[in-house]
């Protein structure tokens, strides 16, 4: 039996190790949720991590609440502490694919591809299907960039009425990730 064992983990430590992957520890995040005529409602994160796996085109991001950083600290604090509720959901996770993937047709100029997959913020899940992106490659760096719209309503976020028509219900989400070998 031991020599069977043996085998098999030495070949599954060769698959494991044989992926090859992508990682930033810096990627950025912001959204936009203003409305005309009033205060802008703006918001960047530029501490993300995010991960590619070139073999088969998954892709990962995970982006901690409170590093969103407004123009405005009081602004951040009620989105904190009245909207996100940040201690209780101190995170916001994207597990998806992008579709049709292939790292040796990632060229220097950008390719529009799309991507699907799981949004979680706020304890809520919400599938996001064909996100466009743009991917390109130069040399051994990976650039994943592309925005989309999500609503509050999705994420059960509560914008009080004293507030609502100052924030958009519709959120506008832009991220940007430069990706290196790991």
């Amino acid at each position: 039996m031991k020599y069977f064992i043996f085998p098999v983990l030495f070949f599954v430590g060769l698959i494991a190790t044989a992926q090859t992957k992508y990682i930033t520890k810096s990627g950025e995040v912001s959204f936009e949720a203003s409305v005309p005529t009033f205060e802008e409602v703006k918001a960047n994160n530029s501490s993300v991590t995010a991960i590619l796996n070139t073999d088969n085109g998954e892709f990962a991001a995970l982006v901690l609440v409170k590093g969103f950083r407004f123009k405005n600290a009081l602004m951040e604090e009620h989105f904190n502490e009245n909207y996100v509720e940040s201690d209780k959901y101190p995170k916001a996770t994207f597990k998806g694919k992008i579709l049709d993937f292939n790292l040796s047709k990632l060229k220097h100029q950008g390719y529009l591809h799309k991507m699907n997959g799981e949004l979680t913020f706020h304890g809520k899940t919400k599938l996001l299907i064909d996100i466009m992106i743009s991917i390109s490659k130069d040399e051994n760096i990976i650039s994943v960039s592309g925005n989309f719209k999500v609503s509050t309503s999705d994420f059960d976020i509560k914008i009080p009425k004293i507030v609502s028509n100052k924030i958009a219900e519709e959120i506008e989400l832009s991220f940007l990730f430069i990706l290196k070998m790991k």
